[in-house]
């Protein structure tokens, strides 16, 4: 069970893969539709110094938002706020530190947002990892699971509070939970949530994009029984030109590298479906979907399993201690 428990996760996600450069193929990238301005409204982009999350930031910054970039590289997010502002006179952006793989970070960057007194309008759960080998964070967790997944699950918990006293009916505030196309491959293990019988980092990656997927529609579930303004949503950006790749191994590496040039989104294009769950008028009200390359799509099956939702849900709780 040991190897075919490496083996069997790295198929399915190069299966996936596969599957996801073909569309690219043949399929152009989501163009934004002109999107309407957001003078006034507050934003939160976690991993928004890099990559898909920097363009993020700088779209919602250019449309007149307020937009806190949350990462662990101070230097990284400050040199980020610098060229937004270089950019853009609209909008305002500014950085805050958040190690989503520690709860402590998470409480204390959540407890630093909430004493500025500022509403939340949109929260966009970027940050993540990808194929790292083993390793754990400082609360024990396995780090793919810990930060793709509970950082953000701790993090939505402290703000939900904000999120529901600054939206409106007819003017929801917006989680946008940014998941991946490898959830179709995942399998989720409630008692092995941390990979300690078997590591495959393969499966480690797709089971926390997999939990991101369940966790927007469980959540998804409660803020409408309760009658809140809060819409959610889960975004695949497909295979994007970015960081997360580094921990490919060396002949990976080495055939990503002209895939890439010819097939990848550039991170601009991987963001743009991001931006639109954010921020896009049609999307008003629209909630518990799965968005790829500009629409709504099925998820995987398992994904809607709503008695593993809510055992996901209560795990994650008492993982997180809420």
């Amino acid at each position: 069970m040991g190897f075919l428990g490496v083996l069997l996760p790295m198929i399915r996600l190069y299966l996936v893969g596969v599957r996801v450069l073909l569309y690219q193929l043949f399929n152009r990238s989501f163009t934004l539709p002109a999107l309407p301005t957001r003078h006034g409204r507050v934003a939160i982009v976690t991993g928004g110094a890099r990559g898909m999350g920097y363009e993020v930031a700088r779209r919602l910054t250019g449309l007149g938002m307020h937009v806190i970039i949350a990462g662990n590289i101070e230097e990284e997010g400050l040199e980020a706020v610098t060229k937004i502002r270089k950019e853009t006179k609209e909008g305002k952006v500014e950085f805050l530190f958040l190690d989503l793989s520690s709860l402590h970070s998470v409480r204390q960057f959540a407890q630093r947002f909430k004493a500025t007194g500022l509403p939340l309008h949109v929260l966009v759960n970027n940050a993540g990892v990808m194929l790292v080998p083993e390793r754990r964070t400082e609360d024990g967790f396995e780090l793919q699971f810990g930060l793709n997944f509970l950082g953000h699950f701790l993090l939505t918990h402290l703000l939900l509070g904000t999120l529901k006293r600054s939206g409106r009916h007819g003017n929801h505030s917006r989680i946008v939970n940014m998941s991946s196309a490898t959830h179709y491959g995942a399998r989720l293990n409630l008692k092995d949530l941390q990979s300690r019988l078997c590591y495959s980092s393969h499966g480690a990656y797709s089971q926390s994009k997999l939990a991101l997927v369940m966790f927007t529609y469980y959540l998804h579930e409660q803020l409408t029984a309760g009658g809140f303004p809060v819409s959610t949503s889960t975004v695949d950006p497909g295979m994007v030109d970015t960081e997360l790749y580094q921990n490919l191994c060396s002949p990976a590496q080495t055939l990503k590298r002209p895939v890439a040039k010819l097939l990848f989104r550039t991170p601009a294009e991987g963001a743009s479906t991001a931006i639109y769950a954010a921020v896009a008028a049609e999307l008003e009200g629209v909630s518990g979907c799965y968005l790829y390359n500009g629409q709504q799509v099925a998820s995987s099956e398992l994904s809607y399993d709503e008695e593993l939702q809510a055992q996901l849900w209560k795990q994650s709780c008492s993982l997180v201690g809420v």
